[in-house]
């Protein structure tokens, strides 16, 4: 059931998103958030059930003060304080929501994003010389960014003999 939900929500953003067409050597459903090297600092790590330990999301190193941009159009959900970390959220088609963190917003609840635009300011956060998590959920399940990115390799089932 969790897999035809993001399936369908993965096949949503294919329909919106402008230049992806999700084949093989095509463009990622998302643009990264910020300019490249994007070095991942520490990957996604689902956890075993939906209350455990892990981590949800992926940290991209990059340097405080890096602009912080929407991955693909959508509507800013959230932007504002979360405990003590200053967090953006947009809700964009599917039931898809992108989060970032730690991120001074330069846009608010309800503001329209397009792909590309500047939603803030990276802050310095956990990682040492920074870094960006960022979080993707499909009707409130995380699921691996990579997935819209485009850093997951296709598996590969090989016959047992």
């Amino acid at each position: 059931m969790r897999w035809r939900r993001i399936l369908g929500a993965v096949a949503a953003m294919l329909l919106v998103a402008a230049a992806p067409t999700g084949e093989p050597g095509s463009e990622p459903i998302w643009s990264w958030p910020v300019e490249a090297p994007r070095p991942i600092a520490r990957p996604f790590l689902a956890p075993p059930t939906p209350y455990a330990s892990g981590h949800r999301g992926i940290d991209i190193r990059a340097s405080p003060g890096s602009e912080v941009r929407a991955p693909a159009a959508g509507v800013v959900h959230f932007a504002g304080f979360v405990v003590d970390r200053p967090v953006v959220s947009i809700r964009h088609a599917g039931g898809v929501l992108s989060s970032f963190e730690p991120v001074e917003p330069l846009v608010a609840t309800g503001d329209r994003v397009a792909r590309g635009q500047v939603i803030g300011m990276l802050l310095p956060g956990r990682c040492a010389g920074g870094c960006l998590h960022l979080g993707a959920r499909i009707d409130g399940g995380y699921v691996n960014p990579l997935l819209f990115l485009g850093g997951l390799e296709h598996s590969v089932l090989y016959p047992l003999e």
